[in-house]
């Protein structure tokens, strides 16, 4: 499935990254990414809120970087969570 596909996520696994610092919410989202990887989950959501963009953009940077995530997107209708595919 890719992700322009996807309309609907309620289905996927959630990261919820509220109240989070940088590095706290950074290492979420590794061993996030990590525990879905072995679920074979391919399609995960990570909600990181809209406020100044500070976990937005420490999300797509972890993102970015990781060697699992084959693509990202932030989702159309919810500028606070951004859906990712991962290799499984």
């Amino acid at each position: 499935m890719e992700l322009k596909e996807v309309i609907f996520t309620e289905s996927f696994p959630k990261l919820d990254l509220h109240g989070l610092d940088r590095e706290t919410a950074r290492v979420e989202i590794e061993d996030f990414i990590r525990d879905n990887k072995k679920l074979k989950n391919d399609i995960i959501v990570i909600i990181h809120g809209i406020g100044s963009g500070i976990i937005r953009n420490t999300t797509h940077e972890t993102l970015r970087k990781n060697k699992s995530v084959i693509e990202y997107k932030t989702l159309y209708n919810n500028n606070g969570s951004t859906i990712v595919k991962i290799k499984v």
